[in-house]
């Protein structure tokens, strides 16, 4: 079964989406400049090789497969994993 293409109005949206994000980004960094006081954000996380993670995932899914991990403990490492990915 094909997937559905993105219109591109869709596509409008998301950059349009993305743009406005940017934008705050900046403003509030600029704010922050003026203020003198230390960004509120919190730091940014280490750059994760994203295709490490992708791995543990299977690793993960194949262990619950085979009844090697309580559902528990697979769905919390599968958010840690999951939070670790980059969406860009």
């Amino acid at each position: 079964m094909s997937r559905r293409r993105t219109t591109f109005g869709k596509l409008q949206r998301d950059r349009d989406k993305q743009a406005k994000q940017r934008a705050k980004q900046e403003r509030r960094a600029e704010r922050s400049e003026q203020s003198g006081e230390p960004d509120e954000s919190p730091p940014p996380q280490p750059e994760v090789d994203q295709a490490t993670i992708l791995a543990q995932l299977a690793d993960l899914h194949a262990a619950f497969d085979d009844g090697k991990i309580e559902f528990d403990d697979f769905e919390a490492r599968r958010e840690e994993l999951t939070s670790q990915l980059r969406i860009d």
